[in-house]
């Protein structure tokens, strides 16, 4: 199959061509009719398998074929995301597929002035993609209208929903008008995705080109057990050892990213992060910065998992296991994208058991355990069973610190004196 023969026009397939998209993915060649076809659509798919542009070229397609039709602070077309990293990667791919084409398109998120936004949005939009919040923000100030919205996109909808959005996306749904086509495409779907599916779209099509709930095939993953407070030396020994080039490294909480990436400079190894509490351009730029290979360890939260599209990207370390296990699928999904090969090496600790059996539970697979020499956890991580759940944990072992400290059991004691 060709893009040629799921009937797009000629400046997407010049643009296509340039790019060197040689025939379209899984998700692209079954989803891309459907769009085209007005339908309402529910795609799951992992990351890296092409799923923005399944649903990004269909409908910039249908966008300039029906010609110009933009009203003042009007929509016509509206992607929701959660988080502002991804809001400006699916912005970025429309510019790039619709470069050849005559329409308007932007990008809105918070943590940054709102006031271009309220500016791009007065001649109205084409395209605009945007995250919950933000986009509230603008229809409380009258800045956007919906009158004119012919298709909603929910990019990762269930990430949406673990972060809290539930109830912004209920006010977004009820100001949308109810005729609309409705696509909702995500790595994965829990059940509370699907049952909100079934209240948001009409008789839709269905696509699921790999199983519920896995990883790329392409990434090798594995982990190596460590005592928790030897984590960042672990981490230094690995990247020097196996001469690591790139890697994208998730740690638990903000205050965390901070502390490895100091320890990380303190080496002398560039390093910078993105987490929640530093400001949108600061974010951005050290994106950026890692994109072109100006940085050579990216540190980062949970904020990062999806949103992150980088070219050849080897490895993906998980300092901190996710605290929720579909997280660990979009971490790993950072790297192997577009069919390259990569690696998910996951530092696991006695404490992060309970995440490891759950991860593997949802995964249906176990992660093989490595011992790295002069690394062997003093507080050894539990084993897991094949149905994802911790085995006893072991007892810590203790070794005696003179001959005076060895425990005698009772009945060698009794023997003994009854010798004397």
């Amino acid at each position: 199959m060709s893009f040629v023969s799921l009937g797009l026009i000629d400046p997407l397939l010049r643009c296509l061509d340039t790019l060197g998209y040689q025939k379209p993915t899984p998700v692209q060649a079954q989803a891309i009719p459907a769009v085209l076809a007005k339908r309402d659509l529910m795609a799951a798919a992992q990351t890296g398998t092409g799923k923005t542009a399944a649903f990004a070229l269909p409908l910039l397609q249908r966008l300039t074929m029906e010609g110009p039709q933009v009203g003042s602070n009007a929509v016509r077309c509206l992607v929701l995301v959660p988080t502002r990293e991804l809001a400006q990667q699916v912005y970025e791919s429309f510019c790039t597929y619709g470069a050849n084409l005559p329409l308007r398109m932007h990008v809105a998120y918070g943590g940054v002035s709102i006031n271009p936004q309220m500016m791009k949005l007065r001649k109205g939009l084409d395209v605009l993609v945007a995250t919950p919040g933000r986009l509230l923000d603008l229809y409380s100030q009258n800045a956007v209208k919906f009158d004119a919205l012919q298709t909603l996109v929910l990019d990762e909808a269930d990430r949406m929903l673990d972060l809290g959005f539930s109830r912004e996306l209920d006010a977004v749904f009820a100001a949308l008008p109810k005729q609309r086509q409705t696509l909702l495409f995500s790595a994965t779907f829990s059940d509370v995705i699907r049952k909100m599916a079934g209240e948001l779209l009409v008789n839709p099509v269905s696509v699921e080109v790999s199983p519920r709930n896995t990883t790329v095939k392409a990434v090798k993953q594995w982990a190596v057990t460590v005592d928790k407070k030897r984590k960042p030396e672990l981490f230094m020994h690995l990247l020097k050892k196996r001469r690591w080039g790139q890697v994208l490294v998730f740690v638990k909480t903000r205050k965390g990213v901070e502390q490895l990436a100091d320890i990380l400079q303190a080496e002398g190894i560039n390093a910078d992060t993105i987490h929640g509490d530093k400001p949108q351009p600061a974010r951005l730029r050290a994106l950026e910065r890692f994109k072109a290979g100006e940085v050579q360890i990216l540190v980062a939260t949970d904020v990062a998992a999806r949103g992150l599209d980088i070219d050849a990207l080897p490895q993906v370390v998980n300092f901190d296991l996710p605290i929720v296990a579909e997280d660990y699928i979009h971490r790993t999904g950072r790297t192997g994208r577009a069919g390259a090969t990569g690696e998910a090496i996951s530092l696991v600790c006695a404490d992060e058991v309970t995440q490891l059996a759950a991860i593997e539970m949802l995964t249906k697979q176990t992660l093989q355990r490595i011992d790295e020499a002069g690394f062997e956890p003093e507080h050894r991580v539990p084993v897991t069973d094949a149905g994802g759940k911790a085995m006893k944990k072991p007892k810590k072992l203790k070794q005696p610190k003179s001959p005076q400290q060895i425990i005698v059991p009772k009945a060698a004691k009794q023997a003994s004196r009854k010798r004397r």
